[in-house]
């Protein structure tokens, strides 16, 4: 049987809509309805591992080994980078997919990322690439983040986002630094997030999908003041959290109806993850229902003065419950390199300790996580 997967965007001039509060809102004319028909009949079984051991693939280096390359060229060159990761002993890898309101992949629903301009399908490549060395694969999206102001103006306008955008009266999208973001306070933000990634489960053999900390992407007031003036609430920051955890909620109901792990990958500072980026990370890493894995970015070395790794560590512990896989986030990019936010102590560590994420590593093995991942 046939997989069927339907993407509606309707014009509705007459028909009102929820906002974050509840309550009804004016009638817009860019009202996006979305059905999902699927059945999930695929043979495929995901391939996931007890320890992992993860590799994140950023959209940034793609300019390197896909912008100009054949179908042939790019699968030489991730085959040799999966080689490269498998030495690492790496099992499982995060492929950016859809970084900033675009796709790597075929879809319905984003446009095409920059980076990619060859006819062929990089995602799919890469599945059967890494499935072909025995690699789980998971899907890495940012849920928020879009296209610059630039970008955007040279879309299509059946993008439903520009279409967005264009509108004076919508606040779905917000510009913040010259680019724009989606407002996690409104249904029809996330219900797009959601038929993204449903997209890709039911299109690609994916083994997990994972999001990583791009959340809120200011402090300021601006950016949801309609919204918040809306819902009646008087704590800023609490229904900023708030918001954030209906939309984890939201991408974790959706992947787990496919039997599929679906992971989170937060700063690893907890308190910067509460004051900067609203997120609840000791709700999601504690209870059930949030999140299958999280990844705290715990890219500190041992001497910083702020987050030493081995504290920051212990923390990451304590409030992960057994609900919650915890898998350690390691910043292998900053191998020898001076670290200017490590404060005097720790700014030449990685500099002066070449060994720093072997050592890591075996700490991360003596603790009670799960698996560790490296970003180069």
């Amino acid at each position: 049987m046939k997989k069927i997967f339907i993407i509606m965007i309707l014009a509705c001039t007459s028909c009102s809509v929820k906002g974050s509060s509840g309550q009804e809102t004016e009638p817009t004319s860019y009202m996006q309805e979305i059905e999902h028909l699927h059945i999930n009949d695929r043979n495929y079984i995901p391939v996931n591992y007890d320890y992992q051991i993860g590799m994140w693939f950023p959209y940034m280096h793609f300019e390197d080994y896909m912008y100009g390359k054949n179908s042939s060229e790019f699968r030489s060159a991730v085959h040799e980078k999966f080689l490269s990761a498998q030495a690492e002993n790496v099992n499982t890898i995060y492929l950016h997919v859809h970084p900033c309101g675009d796709a790597y992949y075929k879809s319905e629903i984003f446009p095409v990322g920059v980076y990619l301009n060859g006819e062929y399908d990089p995602l799919k490549i890469m599945i059967e690439e890494a499935h072909d060395m025995g690699l789980s694969v998971h899907a890495w999206i940012n849920p928020l983040r879009l296209q610059t102001v630039e970008q955007m103006q040279n879309l299509p306008e059946d993008f439903i986002v520009k279409q967005w955008t264009e509108n004076p009266e919508s606040h779905f999208a917000e510009i913040v630094n010259n680019r724009w973001y989606l407002n996690p306070a409104y249904d029809e933000t996330i219900n797009l997030v959601c038929s993204g990634i449903e997209e890709i489960i039911t299109h690609y053999d994916v083994d997990g999908i994972q999001i990583d900390d791009y959340f809120y992407p200011t402090t300021e007031t601006y950016f949801d003041s309609t919204a918040f003036s809306e819902s009646g609430s008087t704590d800023l920051a609490e229904w900023r959290m708030e918001n954030c955890t209906r939309l984890v909620k939201s991408i974790y109901d959706t992947v787990n109806r496919y039997n599929i792990p679906f992971g989170i990958s937060p700063q690893g500072n907890i308190e910067s993850d509460y004051s900067t980026q609203y997120a609840d990370v000791r709700l999601w890493a504690s209870e059930k229902g949030y999140c299958d894995y999280i990844i705290p970015q715990i890219y500190f070395g041992f001497k910083n003065e702020t987050c030493p790794f081995a504290r920051t560590l212990s923390e990451w512990e304590s409030i992960t419950s057994d609900n919650v896989k915890l898998v350690i986030g390691l910043g292998a990019y900053k191998l020898g390199q001076a670290d200017m936010w490590a404060g005097v102590a720790g700014e030449n560590e990685w500099l002066e300790n070449p060994n720093i994420i072997n050592q890591q590593i075996e700490l991360v093995k003596s603790s009670t996580a799960d698996g560790y991942a490296l970003y180069y």
